[in-house]
């Protein structure tokens, strides 16, 4: 049903391009700059801030733990509202800008805090001492960074994506590598805030440690700033939620309808507005209950908004339902990686953290991770995907869900070895009285942080290729969404281990009560994550099987005219043909110019 009306998507696209100029990794490398100081002290905070909630705002064991997985759950959280922000209202340049300008707020309220005693708690010997104004001060102030973070990480990824058009088969190759970069310069500057940062928080003062903090943060700022003119630009577009909850809408006021045997009898937009459009995604077979949003009821003689939607946006919210079960099954390892910024860094207050004469901040021993993957993403990026692109003839060496998986068996893996050092580390100090050291966290943190290699990268690219044009920000936002899920599932699994083994122990007390670790049970935990993880590989792996690759369809004359069935398909070839001819000279002459 090739009817025109504005019913329909809005026009999503990019501000006019000199292709010389615009887009590439020349754009890029102000992004990689900017996430490259933004996360010296984005990072710190996520391994240290659980020792400034024990230390300095005197939490306890537990309490400090869960305190720093709700910040970073929440952070993650609100990357969607970055992502939904920069598809609908503003591009994605100024709403990085916009969340940056809080993030620097938040970090100002944190140094007041944390270089004035009189702003901070005194011992009290409860759970939690932070009360009244200081606890208003305090929560502000790690709500602002967590909000202006989480904005950031919901925009950036998609702008710097942006720069290469997904339709040209030499530039699309280049989505993937970008996001490998991108994890690069985000993990060498994660490598600067868990050394340096850390170690200026832990032995000169917190406040200098969030002063270096926002100080990089500012110049980040600058940096993305000052690459605006070299930018492929998307302007904002149609509301994705809007759209999602349009479809809903129909296809509940619709459900008294048949759904047509022939997909062709459904509603779409087929003219010269739809080839401005860039995209349009075929029908498919899958939650055909959604279809009956594109069904125009009988005796409509206007299409409108709220009436019937087209089958492009009846696919779009197909695609994002397809996606959620792998979002789902990703979530689990985040909870793995919530232990290693937690009870890990906790553990490490305990250990030996001598180095010769050098004491090495607990905080700091997710470098080791980091500095891993910081030399396996060139190797991956120049070794791997080539050697498995001969092999495979996949692109990008292997698919985006066979990396996230690889990612799931290593996470599993790294639990299991960290039980297995909590073992040990317990055995030498109650029977010994010897510390063993802080580099035997080594061994789980290093496979976690080829994990999060797999993961993460595999994650973003499919969330960011596989989601619909308009809703790309907000689809990438998902890969931290599984994050945040995955630091408040931390949060619950703590409290309902200890609420269910204080009642199975005769001690009464959880795995993870307490203050003092070499009385709890840190290593059961461990191995509780990793044959949980198992048992989440195997789900995983039947949602990738289940799992259907969207196929977008080139808006060429052909694909047109055969889904068109229009009487007039030479006047409508036609018109295609203007539309193209039109295109290329205005290529060539931005190409003089």
């Amino acid at each position: 049903m090739g009817l025109d009306s504005e019913v329909g998507t809005k026009n999503l696209a990019y501000e006019p391009m000199k292709k010389r100029k615009h887009g590439g990794f020349k754009a890029n490398c102000f992004i990689f700059a900017m996430m490259f100081l933004d996360n010296i002290g984005f990072v710190a905070n996520m391994a240290s801030l659980v020792l400034y909630f024990m230390f300095v705002m005197h939490f306890d064991l537990s309490g400090s733990a869960t305190t720093t997985t709700n910040y970073l759950g929440t952070t993650f959280l609100l990357t969607i509202v970055g992502g939904f922000i920069s598809d609908a209202y503003m591009n994605r340049l100024n709403t990085t800008l916009l969340f940056g300008a809080i993030e620097l707020l938040g970090y100002m309220l944190l140094i007041i805090q944390s270089h004035d005693t009189k702003l901070q708690p005194l011992p009290c010997g409860e759970s939690t001492c932070v009360h009244g104004t200081k606890a208003l001060l305090f929560y502000a102030s790690i709500s602002l960074v967590g909000l202006g973070g989480g904005g950031i990480r919901g925009a950036v990824p998609a702008l710097g994506a942006d720069q290469f058009d997904h339709k040209d088969p030499e530039e699309h190759k280049y989505i993937a590598s970008f996001f490998n970069w991108f994890l690069l310069s985000i993990t060498v500057g994660a490598v600067v805030g868990v050394t340096f940062v850390v170690y200026v928080s832990s032995n000169i003062g917190w406040d200098i440690g969030f002063i270096i903090s926002l100080s990089c943060a500012a110049v980040g700022l600058i940096f993305v700033a000052l690459g605006k003119p070299y930018y492929r630009v998307r302007v904002p577009g149609e509301s994705p939620l809007i759209r999602v909850l349009e479809v809903l809408v129909v296809s509940v006021k619709n459900w008294r309808l048949e759904v047509p045997q022939s997909p062709d009898e459904l509603y779409e937009i087929r003219d010269c507005e739809s080839v401005s459009r860039g995209e349009l995604i075929p029908h498919s077979n899958q939650f055909r209950l959604l279809d009956k949003a594109a069904v125009l009821p009988k005796g409509t003689n206007a299409a409108g908004k709220w009436k019937v939607c087209t089958v492009t946006q009846v696919e779009e919210v197909k695609v994002l339902t397809r996606m959620m079960p792998i979002l789902l099954s990703t979530i689990l390892m985040n909870t793995c990686l919530a232990q290693l910024q937690t009870l890990s860094i906790q553990q490490g207050t305990l250990m030996d953290t001598r180095i010769g004469d050098f004491d090495v901040p607990s905080a700091s021993i997710p470098v080791i991770p980091l500095v891993f993957m910081s030399l396996l993403i060139p190797v991956y990026e120049f070794t791997f995907v080539p050697l498995l692109r001969k092999i495979t003839a996949h692109p990008n060496g292997i698919t985006h869900l066979q990396r996230v998986g690889v990612g799931l068996v290593l996470s599993a893996i790294s639990m299991a070895i960290a039980g297995i050092v909590e073992v040990k580390r317990k055995h030498e100090i109650i029977h010994h009285n010897h510390k063993i050291s802080l580099f035997w966290l080594s061994f789980h943190y290093a496979i976690f942080g080829i994990a999060d290699m797999f993961t993460l990268v595999g994650l973003m690219e499919f969330f960011y290729t596989e989601a619909p044009v308009g809703m790309r920000s907000l689809s990438t936002s998902f890969s931290w969404l599984s994050l945040s899920i995955g630091y408040y599932l931390s949060s619950v699994l703590v409290e309902l281990i200890n609420l269910i083994t204080s009642k199975l122990t005769k001690s009464k007390t959880g795995w993870l009560e307490g203050r003092d670790m070499n009385k709890s049970h840190a290593d059961l935990f461990y191995w509780f994550l990793a044959i949980l993880s198992v048992l989440n590989f195997a789900v995983y792996v039947w949602c990738a099987k289940w799992y259907k690759y969207k196929n977008d369809v080139s808006l060429d004359e052909e694909m047109l005219l055969k889904a068109g069935g229009r009487k007039n398909d030479q006047s409508f070839s036609a018109s295609v043909s203007i539309v193209s001819k039109a295109e290329e000279k205005e290529e060539k002459q931005n190409g003089a110019k």
